[in-house]
């Protein structure tokens, strides 16, 4: 493990030579300075597309198996994974318990500071311990430096259990090495304000936990086309998408796909497969059950069913 004692020369810690006058510089630079050093966020994604891919295969198929997904981190990068596994049972109405956060000093470090916690590598196991992980889960480690002791603990302690290890930082592997089944490296470089790691970083985190939990989601089956047909109708915004979605995908006007879409329980993906089958509520359950709730495969096995 790298000498924590001694971290300047990580590329998260260095000088941005494009920075030195910030203190010094109008408002309007500072925006234009920030929105082209952003750039090297996005950059820096399309830099790991391989092994972001992997990990997205890899993922998925753990979590058909019965598995789920955890992220863990310390301070910002704590924070994301947390923010992600939150936006899961909305957005596709998963089980909280599919994809979850875990962050050094638990729930109060959301909104207050505790980045001395993530010096204690034993909490790291210890949380993993807590969750019962086991072979068919799948443990993200996320550190921007790629130093942090929390990390190191959990993904280490995941490794022994047998669960897939994803390691996330900005730090180049010559910099920092770790043993992972899947090493995704984001090199935003040195940030404009020299070590804050919150800034292109953290951008460049969220990127990939969008594009990580979205596509294991749409291998799931979680998405027909580009619509969200898992979508959690707990709302009234919500349900205005859900009725959106009928209609766009029918040939229903707003009252019917309201009727249908109480009829279906508020589940979007069931209605369709109600409309376009004839079936009722329970055997068009029972058919998506069989087909792990994939709607295109659901309906071809109708299809196919009843092509004669």
């Amino acid at each position: 493990m790298t000498n924590l004692q001694e971290r300047g020369y990580l590329l998260t810690e260095q000088v941005n030579s494009n920075s030195l006058n910030l203190d010094q510089i109008s408002s309007l630079e500072l925006v234009e300075l920030f929105n082209s050093e952003d750039h090297n966020a996005v950059a820096a994604v399309a830099g790991a597309k391989t092994q972001l891919a992997e990990a997205i295969d890899c993922t998925a198929e753990r979590l058909r198996q019965g598995g789920r997904l955890f992220y863990v981190g310390a301070g910002t990068s704590g924070r994301l994974g947390v923010l992600d596994a939150a936006e899961c049972p909305p957005t596709f109405c998963t089980p909280p318990e599919l994809v979850q956060g875990i962050i050094a000093g638990g729930a109060g470090a959301l909104v207050r500071s505790s980045e001395d916690l993530e010096d204690r590598s034993e909490d790291g196991a210890a949380a993993i311990a807590q969750r019962h992980i086991t072979q068919l889960d799948v443990v993200v480690g996320i550190t921007a430096g790629g130093t942090t002791p929390f990390v190191y603990g959990a993904l280490n302690a995941a490794r022994q259990r047998g669960a897939i290890t994803i390691f996330i930082a900005c730090v180049p592997t010559e910099q920092v090495k770790f043993d992972a089944n899947i090493d995704i490296r984001l090199l935003t470089g040195p940030e404009i304000l020299a070590g804050s790691t919150r800034l292109k970083a953290g951008t460049a985190t969220k990127l990939v936990l969008n594009i990580l939990s979205t596509g294991v989601m749409v291998k799931l089956g979680k998405v027909y086309g580009n619509r969200m047909v898992d979508v959690a109708v707990t709302n009234q915004k919500l349900r205005d998408r859900a009725l959106r979605i009928l209609q766009d995908l029918t040939d229903l006007n707003r009252e019917d796909a309201s009727i249908l879409l109480d009829r279906s329980g508020n589940w979007v993906k069931l209605a369709l497969l109600m409309h376009w089958t004839g079936l009722e509520k329970q055997p068009g359950n029972q058919l998506l059950l069989e087909h792990q709730g994939n709607l295109k495969a659901a309906i071809a096995s109708y299809n196919n069913q009843h092509s004669s």
